[in-house]
């Protein structure tokens, strides 16, 4: 294995597609979006609104709602997926968990229904420190455990930190979850009023990163876990690198002047030791909206060249909020075993650069950007297993 980077040696997943990595993989593969017409929806909870909902399900033992169940499944997949693969876990085992809104049902219910009327073990459901204490249990691990936010960019925050425990020597491997439930009809409406969200079109349609006539992204929701080493026997790929800034600008708006996202890929590439020009392709942050594919497109064109591939899957799975990169970083690991990268189709003139549905992957890195609200860019740098 590359000495420089750390394995991706399990993957489970919890989408809006179902439960588990292949009917993931099978959807994305199929082209066609997760999103479904939910009821209960707007200003007065009458109207449809297509979201890429998780579905209810998972073991009833994992926990009272679906968040704690899909956190918990995804994980065990992920352990599961990697000792089928080889791995077997060492005496300091941690677990990082990316978290932007947790347990947003039971909070939702705690408040509007229950009037916080709840034992003392219903309310310990509400803590973050609680699926995190049950999972580690259940494995029997010790190293450290925490949670990571950034917003949308804590997938790769998660997936930074983690290699930072690695690197150097704090823990043996770690357990990465990044889970984020929150589609609500409260949180899709706010996220709709910021003139993002599109809910009210069929998703393949209404979300067009790089393309003309994106209105924003479909609202999803995801529980994505890697298992992460550096003794990993066969990886699905490397995580080399990478790197995080923050634009100190807006609490919603890109810098358009962009310093601090093109700083942030020039540091993953230094972080990483890779030349720009072995970067195959760019799995975009891509939420269709005008600054985000500005900034992207722009950084695209400076660093890599006319042979680097681009293209985003928030059209097929939605924006998963604090899952999204997670999610992201899934599809580029499953794309290099699988052999294939499974794009959305172009729908509208758009990005000469732009994947057009599933394509073949060739050698070469992938550099997974992520834009996250507020400010937060970050950069992983992810290459094939050697």
């Amino acid at each position: 294995m590359d000495s420089r980077g750390i394995g991706i040696c399990g993957i489970g997943t919890v989408t809006g597609y179902g439960w588990g990595r292949e009917v993931f993989w099978d959807g994305l593969t199929e082209g066609k979006h997760a999103a479904t017409l939910e009821g209960g929806y707007g200003l007065n909870h009458d109207e449809t609104a297509w979201v890429a909902k998780v579905a209810d399900g998972g073991d009833p033992a994992d926990g009272a709602s679906r968040f704690a169940r899909a956190m918990r499944a995804a994980a065990r997949e992920a352990i599961t997926d990697a000792g089928d693969r080889g791995w077997r876990p060492g005496k300091r085992v941690g677990l990082l968990h990316a978290v932007v809104l947790g347990e947003v049902d039971l909070w939702r219910e705690f408040y509007l229904t229950r009037n916080a009327d709840l034992k003392p073990r219903e309310y310990l459901a509400l803590m973050p420190s609680t699926p995190m204490s049950t999972f580690m249990q259940e494995h029997g691990f010790h190293g450290p455990a925490m949670n990571v936010s950034a917003m949308c960019a804590s997938g790769n925050a998660g997936m930074l930190t983690a290699k930072a425990w690695l690197d150097a020597g704090i823990v043996d491997d770690v357990v990465f979850v990044a889970t984020d439930l929150s589609a609500t009809p409260e949180n899709v409406l706010h996220f709709t009023r910021l003139g993002v969200a599109v809910v009210d079109t069929d998703p393949l349609d209404a979300c067009r990163p790089f393309q003309e006539g994106s209105r924003g992204f479909p609202a999803g929701e995801a529980a994505v876990a890697f298992v992460l080493s550096n003794h990993a026997e066969r990886p699905y790929a490397l995580a080399l690198g990478g790197a995080m800034s923050h634009d100190a600008h807006h609490v919603t708006s890109v810098d358009p002047g962009l310093e601090q996202v093109r700083g942030c890929f020039r540091d993953a590439l230094a972080n990483a030791g890779v030349p720009a020009s072995a970067v195959r392709y760019l799995n975009a942050h891509g939420p269709g909206t005008a600054q985000c594919d500005r900034a992207e497109a722009a950084m695209l064109e400076e660093f890599f060249g006319p042979d680097t591939g681009l293209y985003s899957v928030k059209p097929l799975v939605g924006h998963c909020q604090g899952a999204a990169s997670a999610v992201e970083m899934a599809v580029a690991a499953l794309g290099y075993d699988r052999g294939y990268i499974p794009a959305p189709p172009i729908v509208a003139p758009g990005h000469p650069q732009l994947l057009n549905g599933r394509t073949p992957v060739q050698d070469g890195l992938t550099v997974k950007s992520s834009l996250g609200m507020g400010g937060h860019n970050s950069v992983v740098v992810l290459a094939p297993p050697a």
